[in-house]
């Protein structure tokens, strides 16, 4: 054998005879480790949020480290470019823009964001996702789907996320100047429960940003990913986004690195 490799006899056994380095060991514990947090996020994670959640592990390695691995393991995160809001060019009447995008919360239930989203399906073609967003918490506190983009379902939408966070009499809820948010009966809805309803200004899509952006990356990160056959498989896979993953997995940075629900329930603890 010595021969064929054109090594000493030595150096052969002094090969076999080698101890796996310490650094060896922990490096194939750490790949281990973050493998295991990659494939629970879905892919969606990349490097900083992998090291936060391997800090939460107690796990205290760099960021320049984790990176290394990553690259090592050859994978990373679902790039998302970042969200440039477009305006509309369909002519609408001007609304108050009451949050004027101050987007500043003292605590949960004061500032609500909502606006509608299209996902593709196979056999019913275009379906539609209204989402209501907490500014204080990032939570999707309500949302609803439908095959019809109507104003039933922006006050279903509402209605799910009333229901839920039982918010007290003045609360901002922020939306543009889609027909659905400006009909009558919607706005009848927000007058009885004591809401009251700020638009974004006229070709100023940065004024509903941070819902617009939670919708654009809900497409990057899941529905542009998959095929959805019809409108249940859509809806489900929305669901376990949104729930299982988006409020009670996902960490934000603007959070401190915690999920939307523990934020929420934090909050509901030091009220």
């Amino acid at each position: 054998m010595c021969k064929v490799l054109k090594v000493s006899r030595s150096s052969y056994y002094k090969h076999l005879n080698k101890k796996e380095s310490k650094r060896s060991i922990e490096n194939k514990f750490l790949e281990e480790e973050i493998l295991n947090i990659y494939k629970a996020s879905k892919c969606r994670y990349g490097a900083p949020k992998i090291y936060e959640k391997l800090k939460a592990k107690d796990i205290f390695i760099s960021l320049k480290r984790t990176q290394r691995l990553m690259s090592k393991l050859g994978i990373k995160s679902i790039i998302c470019k970042k969200f440039r809001p477009y305006s509309s060019k369909h002519k609408v009447e001007s609304r108050e823009n009451i949050i004027n995008r101050d987007f500043f919360t003292t605590g949960i239930n004061q500032k609500w964001v909502t606006d509608i989203t299209y996902i593709h399906t196979i056999k019913d073609g275009w379906c539609y996702l209204a989402s209501v967003m907490d500014l204080n918490s990032r939570k999707i506190v309500g949302y609803s789907m439908s095959k019809n983009i109507d104003t039933t379902l922006a006050i279903k939408a509402l209605d799910n996320a009333y229901k839920l966070q039982q918010p007290s009499e003045g609360l901002i809820l922020h939306s543009d100047l889609g027909s659905q948010y400006t009909s009558y009966d919607f706005g009848e809805y927000v007058k009885h429960h004591k809401i009251i309803h700020s638009f974004s200004g006229k070709g100023n899509p940065y004024d509903n940003a941070c819902i617009e952006s939670f919708h654009s990356v809900l497409k990057k990160k899941e529905v542009n990913l998959v095929k959805y056959f019809d409108f249940d498989t859509a809806r489900l896979a929305i669901f376990e986004y949104i729930e299982s993953w988006y409020n009670r997995e996902r960490i934000h940075s603007s959070l401190g690195y915690i999920t939307p629900q523990e934020w929420e329930d934090k909050s509901k603890r030091v009220a």
